[in-house]
């Protein structure tokens, strides 16, 4: 759930903590917080959130940990107040104390208040020791709560740890194995100077999982650069980087170019690439760019993970659309389920947002979830040259006719049986 209690319409800015104004408070227009309240008290909300809007802040509010990491997937946040109980009858803070350790090891900059009962003194030094800047008790003063955020929200970044994320927020959702290996491998990979190429199916979010470890290194407060290397005017900035480079589509050049790409990447430069295939990508390139591989998983493979990237595709096209609101129906999330998605999360993300647009009423329907006439009779391919694929499909046609006999196809190619085996390493064959 997102309820917005703010006049104010700028998403996602955190002001400067260090430009204050003669009175105490953040100068310009942009003085106001951004808060995420995470609690399952409609009723606590609603009491905050005027308190907050008369202060000059903004307050979204979570019902939960799904629509909270939903919030933090698409906008930043000053400052996050947790509660640590979201189910009925539950009182041990387990929920918020998981929710809260996900949130700090995404994000160690955030800053995150709990909330806890006056009996919950070691529920709240559990949460301190897991990473909350701070924790307030119930019942309390707004006054004195909004005084407590104002003075996290400001407080300076801590000095050993790299300069906060400059960009969108970079955030995988689910909690499918498939994705929480590859989240732990960002956090464990993100930090070093390794390069890493991210591999998997188009759409799956190769460029999401980029941007995640772009944001968890040493080089998040500066502009990611990208370079496409099909497009060869591109190249000439390469060398200029110093930052994070991410390189798309290594794999489909060939074994001259890949090497002159390598020549051409700045020692300074911590590379990151996106490709089809890891094995065809050659050995001497693989050592500069491609240390570690990250296989993001296909959606397929990813359980229920797809309802909930459904309904966070279904806030963000809602808000966009101002249809805010709009559930799925247990239909269309039996439906969601049981589709194929040939676009992967891409695809998924397309058909809500078609939903939201030709939908009626406030659900989104089993019938509304159609895949579009375009996808569904796609045009005849253009013709190819792309001499990569073509030499891939010589090398196979000449295989099979020689019945997989790598030294008759090699002469039948006019190749030595060593360059035969290269190009099939490369090819992936």
């Amino acid at each position: 759930m997102n309820t917005d209690f703010s006049s104010n319409d700028a998403h996602g800015a955190r002001p400067d903590p260090d430009t204050l104004s003669g009175n105490g408070q953040q100068d310009g227009a942009s003085s106001g917080l951004s808060i995420l309240l995470v609690d399952d008290n409609r009723h606590v909300a609603e009491s905050l959130g005027l308190a907050m809007r008369l202060a000059g802040h903004r307050l979204d509010h979570a019902d939960g940990p799904e629509a909270a990491l939903s919030l933090l997937a698409s906008r930043r946040f000053d400052a996050i107040l947790l509660d640590l109980n979201y189910s009925p009858g539950k009182t041990d803070g387990a929920e918020g104390l998981a929710l809260l350790a996900r949130l700090h090891a995404e994000d160690p900059h955030a800053r995150i208040v709990v909330i806890t009962a006056h009996s919950g003194i070691r529920i709240a030094v559990a949460a301190m020791r897991t990473g909350a800047s701070d924790f307030v008790m119930k019942p309390w003063r707004n006054a004195d709560l909004i005084a407590t955020l104002e003075q996290v929200a400001r407080e300076p970044v801590t000095t050993h740890l790299p300069a906060p994320f400059a960009g969108e927020p970079a955030r995988l959702i689910g909690e499918s194995a498939a994705i929480a290996r590859v989240r732990e491998l960002v956090r464990r990979i993100g930090p070093t100077s390794a390069g890493v190429v991210v591999t998997g199916s188009s759409g799956s979010g190769r460029s999401l999982v980029a941007a995640a470890l772009h944001a968890a290194s040493a080089h998040a407060s500066t502009p990611l650069t990208t370079i496409d290397l099909r497009d060869t005017a591109s190249w000439s900035r390469i060398a200029e980087v110093r930052g994070s480079l991410l390189l798309r589509h290594p794999d489909r050049l060939g074994d001259v170019e890949q090497d002159r790409l390598r020549h051409l990447l700045p020692e300074a430069a911590r590379c990151i690439a996106i490709a089809d295939r890891c094995t065809a990508i050659t050995p001497a390139l693989a050592r500069r760019i491609a240390t570690i591989e990250i296989a993001v998983p296909r959606l397929a493979d990813r359980g229920e993970d797809v309802l909930l990237l459904a309904r966070h595709f279904l806030r963000l096209a809602g808000e966009r659309y101002g249809r805010a609101g709009m559930r799925l129906t247990p239909a269309s999330e039996a439906a969601v389920l049981a589709a194929d998605w040939p676009d992967e999360v891409r695809g998924l993300a397309a058909a809500i947002e078609r939903a939201v647009l030709l939908g009626d009423g406030e659900s989104i329907e089993a019938a509304d979830l159609v895949a579009s006439p375009i996808a569904a009779s796609p045009p005849e391919p253009a013709a190819r040259f792309d001499l990569d694929e073509n030499e891939r499909a010589i090398i196979e046609a000449a295989l099979r006719e020689h019945h997989h006999n790598v030294s008759h196809a090699a002469a039948a190619l006019g190749l030595s049986r060593g360059a035969l085996y290269r190009r099939m390493a490369r090819h992936g064959l």
